[in-house]
């Protein structure tokens, strides 16, 4: 991932409590005991990201971490106590409130684990309404909405209303609603963790079609870190307010920073993210069209296992860099390959 960044937050902070205002003109870098020394809340401590442009960046975290707080500081829903802000080059702390409200109508797509649908209008009307509320003419708004309807797999549901739907269903419209003003930056908070395991599921499919199809910059939130590492780019861990780590779902699991992150991860099996580039042997050689460096050991071990023979590895223009046989996969899909 080379992208640009979209969006980046320096020494944001998010205090609550009495004199959080002005807390940190005293403390500008206080350690957790001392916040709650003060009687202070610190949920969000310095955090540092930079969004790539084009990315599915994820903020994952235990209840309490600080992922939803960070989430809202960054498009402002929630003012921060200290901190920057930058979209698309934008100091977004240094515009007004109108201002802000007419960059989250134009340019920021938003959905949350609670559907927010409008129980007396219908699929239609509910997927068009960011879109009246920016001034849009109704057979323009509902042109656009019906694009988005048939882009989510909902043709045909148009006159329903929320009651008639599906939970699945139900989501499939707020991620339409989010879509159809074509947002820059799209904020996704947990919003499948309200679904059955199946849905779910499905629901994961939709999501990554959708992000092949449209490229996306993506803030997602979740706890699952399965959901996590089949989503994301880079994940960034957190812990009371503090951002851990920020790396790729690989690089969590196999070079943790610290024994909090190396705990959290300790259950994903590797296969899940180790990439070929990792455990395959250098060099020329090997039978087959090739199998890319990028891919997941999950995804291509029984193929490899099958073959008997190493196959050749080939990296994003198709030249060969090296052989990956059985010998090399089948230590990891044991648990052996740490």
């Amino acid at each position: 991932m080379t992208g640009q960044p979209k969006l980046a937050c320096r020494n944001v902070w998010k205090l609550y409590g009495p004199g959080a205002e002005t807390y940190l003109d005293k403390n500008p870098k206080p350690a957790f005991e001392e916040i709650k020394a003060a009687g202070l809340i610190p949920a969000v401590r310095d955090a540092n990201i930079e969004i790539r442009d084009g990315e599915i960046f994820v903020i994952m975290g235990l209840s309490g971490s600080g992922k939803s707080t960070l989430v809202r500081c960054l498009s402002r829903l929630i003012e921060p106590t200290a901190g920057e802000l930058n979209f698309s080059g934008q100091d977004l702390r240094s515009v007004s409130a109108k201002e802000m409200i007419e960059i989250r109508r134009h340019k920021l797509g938003m959905v949350f684990q609670h559907f927010a649908l409008l129980p007396h209008l219908t699929v239609l009307q509910n997927v068009a309404f960011p879109l009246s509320i920016q001034g849009q003419k109704k057979t323009v708004a509902e042109a656009r909405a019906r694009e988005v309807i048939s882009l989510v797999g909902l043709e045909g549901r148009e006159r329903n209303y929320p009651r008639e739907l599906s939970g699945g269903q139900q989501q499939r419209v707020g991620i339409a609603r989010s879509l159809a003003v074509e947002p820059e930056l799209w904020f996704l908070d947990e919003p499948f963790s309200a679904l059955d395991p199946l849905i779910r599921r499905e629901m994961q499919d939709e999501f990554l079609r959708l992000q092949a199809l449209l490229k996306k910059t993506i803030v997602f939130i979740t706890h699952d870190f399965d959901e996590a590492i089949r989503l994301a780019d880079r994940i960034a861990i957190m812990k009371d307010g503090a951002v851990i780590q920020i790396a790729t779902p690989e690089e969590l699991v196999l070079s943790p920073a610290s024994d909090y992150v190396e705990e959290f991860t300790r259950h994903i099996p590797r296969a899940k993210v180790m990439s070929v580039r990792t455990i395959m042997t250098k060099g020329k050689g090997g039978s087959g069209d090739g199998i890319l460096e990028s891919a997941i050991i999950a995804d291509i071990a029984e193929l490899v296992v099958a073959a008997k023979t190493p196959l050749s590895v080939v990296n994003e223009a198709g030249e060969t860099t090296g052989t990956i046989s059985e010998d090399e996969v089948i230590p990891v899909l044991v648990g052996l390959g740490d």
